[in-house]
C-alpha cells in the first residue's frame, strides 16, 4: 500500500524519517513516498485529505478533524522554548501589539499561540525562511520565526521580543505542543494501527542511531552548521516525540481548549488518537 508522507525539509521531521527513508524499519508493506513541504502548505493541503500522512501545525488540526485522527508520536513541542518574535530594533512585548509583524502563516501553531499571548495584532504571511531578512530589511517592524530561525537570530544581529515557549511554560507549566502527525480516518482502523506502529518505529530508530539519523537530517539545515543542527534536533525530537505521554496529551488539550476560547476555530474541538 503506497502512503504519501508529508512533512517539512528541517532537520527534525528528517530525522524522525531517516529510518524509513534509509530501510532501517520494517515497512509492513507499506510503500512511503516522502513529500516535502513547508508547514503551512502541509497545511493548506491537510484540509483535502490530500496526503495520507502528513505533520501539520496542531493549530490546523480542528480544521481537518474531520479527515485525519492524530498519531500518538511524532510531536513537536517545545518544553521552555518555541517561536520566538525578533525585531531589528529593541521592542516591549506591549509595541507588538502596535506594530505589524511578519507570520510563517494563519494556520500555524506559532501564530495562534502569539494571539493567546499579545491578544490581536496586525499580521502579514510571509514564508518561514524569509521573514528574518523581512525584519533585517525593515520591511517588517517584527517577525514570528519558526524552525531554525529560533537558533540564528542574534547572529542575525535582531533582538528577542518574546519566547512564546518560555511564555507558555510560565503560563501553563506545560510544554509548547507545536506540530503533529495526522493520518487519514479513511485508512480504516487496522491500517492506521499498522501504520503508526510503523511511524513509531522510525522515530525510535533515529533515537537509537543518533549520529547516522543526524548525519542524513543535517542535509536540510539551511545553513545551520553540525552543532546547531544537533542542537535543533534534540529541541523537538526527545521523548515527547516518541509519545506525547500524559503530559503532552494534557498540553494539546490545553492548547486547543485555549483557542476556542479565543474563537480560533469554527467547530468544536474533538482530540482523537490512533489506538
Amino acid at each position: 500500500m503506497k502512503i504519501r508522507l508529508g512533512h517539512s525539509p528541517d532537520p527534525d521531521d528528517a530525522f524522525m524519517f531517516w529510518a524509513l527513508a534509509a530501510g532501517e524499519v520494517d515497512a509492513r508493506g507499506f510503500e512511503f513516498e516522502h513529500v516535502l513541504r513547508d508547514i503551512q502548505t502541509l497545511n493548506e493541503w491537510a484540509l483535502e485529505g490530500r496526503l495520507e500522512v502528513t505533520a501539520i501545525s496542531l493549530h490546523s488540526y480542528p480544521f481537518v478533524q474531520d479527515k485525519y485522527v492524530l498519531l500518538p508520536h511524532g510531536a513537536s513541542m517545545g518544553a521552555g522554548y518555541g517561536p520566538i518574535v525578533v525585531s531589528r530594533e529593541p521592542m516591549t512585548e506591549d509595541d507588538l501589539r502596535c506594530v505589524e509583524i511578519a507570520v510563517p502563516g494563519r494556520m500555524t501553531t506559532a501564530f495562534l499561540a502569539l494571539r493567546l499571548a499579545i491578544g490581536e495584532f496586525a499580521a502579514r504571511e510571509v514564508p518561514f525562511d524569509q521573514i528574518m531578512d523581512e525584519v533585517i530589511s525593515g520591511k517588517a517592524d517584527a517577525g514570528l520565526l519558526i524552525h531554525e530561525g529560533q537558533l540564528t537570530y542574534a547572529a542575525a544581529g535582531l533582538n528577542k521580543v518574546l519566547d512564546l515557549g518560555e511564555w507558555w511554560l510560565a503560563d501553563t507549566g506545560l510544554p509548547l505542543p507545536l506540530g503533529a502527525n495526522v493520518a487519514r480516518r479513511d485508512l480504516g482502523r487496522g491500517v492506521l494501527r499498522e501504520l503508526s506502529a510503523v511511524l513509531a518505529d522510525s522515530i525510535r530508530a533515529g533515537l537509537d542511531n543518533r549520529e547516522r539519523a543526524l548525519e542524513y537530517a543535517s542535509q536540510w539545515g539551511r545553513g545551520l552548521d553540525d552543532e546547531l543542527a544537533d542542537r535543533f534536533v534534540g529541541m523537538y525530537v526527545n521523548h515527547l516525540t516518541e509519545d506525547y505521554g500524559e503530559e503532552g496529551r494534557q498540553a494539546v488539550h490545553e492548547l486547543l481548549r485555549r483557542g476556542e476560547e479565543i474563537g480560533a476555530f469554527t467547530e468544536p474541538v474533538n482530540v482523537e488518537f490512533v489506538t
